[in-house]
């Protein structure tokens, strides 16, 4: 039987329509690429999409590597420049056997070379383009620099000498930046104690502790973080802030800095920006089938303000553009502004705020309106101007999407309300509000049986939540010992029907819009949480820390 074009593969699983592989061709004509790209590129699949697709058409098993470290042993089987010009990674190895991943699945070159390598047959899976080519290349890198080695290294010559240089400074602030990167950190923290410094990641949300260095380094290190970021080196009593640009394997970060005086020196705080995340859908996120359902059919209204409300870190930003993603962006005209740019896709405007220019998101929103907009996204309601502009565009016939900071979906009302949105035209143009938290998922490899007590086991009944199968994290060398792997949304949707409209026009207290929110059908926060703890993806210890 003849195997699909990749096209008609897409189309009959949903993932393209007639029109977009039309507008995929006529990029592909002029820029000579595969069409498997092109698609990629345009933003109609993601290139994990189109590796499943093709693992699928290949009748092969498809590994995620942003889920599945590389081990260092396999990487140590077979050169980096043969796994480079062969086109495979390898992954593990397990029983004596190499597992491998490859792009294209009519790459029997690699198997022959990893045959000849290792004298034995590899397991062969499908990994996607961009995620292949990140791993291959830190794999290698952390390989050849281990990070502790260096660390030691350096950390011994300072006390030969007893004083740091300019390189060993250097070298410290890199060795800090490319551990994040390779940890996936999201935040760095370089805390100064009385005789050493302090580093902490922000991995999955949760801080853990990274490397201790010598005090020696520390104005050098300080130092050194604010030239990047164009601070104020004698400044050293008042907070500052900045940022700069990282490039570390061919990859651009951006990266926020924030610095306040303590007690021992200067605390300084970077916030890692990958530039490009990898655009999800709304089936991938974690809602339930209802939530999902609920989602697809918000986002097709012509007009009104949908906000997704969380704290920060809580994935707002990826909820929105997994949602755009159920958005005709051929037939409808989206402009965005962000601080900064997450998502990059190319049938979208998306422009970035810049502060020191006078570009906010109050000036994006006003001017938009002169761009023919059809939905508009606002990166964050903020402050007074840019929530009355959202609800005024929302009643003149546009949809509006936004993110705002509260801890659940009933408390963005008063909110708003703070932010002296009149309560009628607030009450009218909402359509709801999707409230989150990011909870980290139990490795899979790792997770043990956890046995409730009467305490827990009336949580779930209190909520009729039955209960068969509980597990807690135990850690393992694939989760780096942590327990943990990857995210998943808790997540609760408030749709403002008409009742709802009454009761907020009506200036009831926020328990009275929740009940009635509730009697409804809205699944608060807390119990997708404890449904998702008895399907076993989280644990219970993990729900109390993200949800209280």
């Amino acid at each position: 039987m003849a195997r699909l074009r990749i096209g008609d593969l897409l189309l009959s699983k949903g993932l393209l329509n007639g029109n977009q592989i039309q507008i995929a061709l006529i990029q592909q004509k002029i820029t000579d690429e595969l069409f498997g790209d092109a698609v990629v590129k345009l933003g109609f699949v993601t290139s994990k999409e189109l590796g499943q697709a093709l693992a699928e058409q290949a009748g092969m098993e498809y590994i995620d590597l942003t889920q599945y470290p590389v081990s260092e042993d396999a990487l140590r089987l077979i050169p980096k420049d043969v796994a480079e010009s062969t086109g495979f990674i390898p992954i593990e190895v397990v029983d004596g056997k190499l597992k491998i991943g490859i792009t294209n699945p009519s790459n029997i070159i690699a198997i022959d070379k990893v045959v000849a390598l290792t004298r034995t047959q590899p397991k062969v899976y499908m990994v996607d383009p961009d995620n292949f080519s990140e791993s291959l290349e830190k794999g290698y890198f952390f390989l050849e620099n281990p990070i502790q080695q260096n660390r030691n290294e350096i950390i011994n010559k300072i006390k030969e000498s007893g004083t740091a240089s300019g390189s060993e400074v250097t070298s410290f602030t890199d060795m800090i930046f490319m551990d994040g990167v390779r940890q996936n950190a999201t935040d760095i923290h370089i805390t100064p104690a009385a005789d050493i410094i302090h580093v902490f990641y922000r991995i999955d949300g949760v801080l853990r502790f990274g490397h201790g260095l010598p005090k020696a380094v520390q104005y050098g290190i300080v130092s050194r973080i604010k030239i990047l970021s164009k601070l104020d080196i004698a400044e050293t009593r008042l907070p500052q802030d900045g940022s700069f640009s990282y490039e570390f394997l061919n990859k651009k970060y951006d990266i926020r800095v924030s610095t306040i005086p303590t007690i021992y020196g200067e605390n300084v705080a970077l916030r890692i920006l990958a530039g490009t995340g990898a655009l999800l859908r709304i089936d991938t996120l974690g809602f339930d089938e209802q939530g999902e359902k609920q989602i697809r059919n918000l986002f097709q209204k012509p007009y009104g303000v949908i906000l997704v409300a969380g704290p920060t870190g809580s994935g707002k930003t990826t909820t929105l553009y997994a949602a755009l993603r159920e958005i005709n962006i051929l037939e409808r005209n989206v402009i965005t502004v962000e601080d900064p740019v997450e998502y990059k896709l190319s049938m979208i405007r998306q422009t970035q705020v810049n502060e020191k220019a006078g570009y906010d998101f109050a000036f994006a929103a006003r001017n938009f309106m002169r761009q023919d907009p059809d939905v508009m996204l606002i990166g964050e309601i903020r402050d007074e101007e840019t929530a009355k502009i959202a609800i005024r565009t929302a009643i003149t016939g546009h949809l509006v999407l936004s993110t705002i900071h509260t801890n659940d979906a009933v408390t963005s009302i008063p909110r708003l309300l703070d932010l002296k949105v009149d309560k009628f035209l607030m009450s009218s143009s909402l359509l709801a509000i999707i409230a989150q938290r990011l909870a980290r998922k139990l490795c899979p490899f790792c997770k043990t049986a956890h046995v409730l007590n009467e305490d827990e086991m009336r949580l779930f009944q209190d909520h009729g939540i039955p209960v068969e199968n509980v597990f807690k994290a135990k850690g393992c060398s694939k989760c780096n010992g942590v327990g943990y792997a990857g995210r998943i949304v808790l997540g609760e949707i408030l749709i403002i029907d008409d009742e709802l409209r009454e009761l907020i026009y009506a200036d009831v207290p926020i328990t009275v819009i929740q009940s009635a929110a509730v009697k409804k059908g809205m699944v608060t926060l807390r119990v997708d949480g404890l449904r998702k703890v008895a399907q076993g993806i989280t644990s219970l210890e993990e729900l109390i820390r993200v949800t209280g």
